[in-house]
């Protein structure tokens, strides 16, 4: 079934949020965003999903799109702060 929608990688999709594709790979593992695995395994985004998203039409929260300042990661997603020097595992 084509649908004649171009696909982008999460480096084009991340140059449209400013954000690092890292991020976008998390919000697709998250559900946050749908995906498309490639035979290769790598993750494609399917464009018009993408536009939706960024002109306020897809599921995101409208109080915190993805790429917003005020935005704030997941459980699990992003750093986490901690104290200045120590090391994840208190080691």
């Amino acid at each position: 079934m084509d649908t004649g929608d171009r696909l982008l990688t999460p480096g084009e999709v991340a140059a449209l949020f400013r954000v690092d594709p890292k991020t976008v790979t998390r919000w697709a593992a998250a559900g946050r965003i749908g995906s498309i695995r490639t035979p290769g395994g790598h993750r494609r985004f399917r464009e018009s999903e993408v536009r939706a998203l960024l002109e306020g039409e897809g599921e995101f929260d409208e109080d915190n799109p993805p790429g917003s300042p005020t935005a704030q990661p997941g459980p699990g997603q992003g750093a986490t702060p901690r104290a200045a020097g120590s090391r994840p595992g208190g080691y």
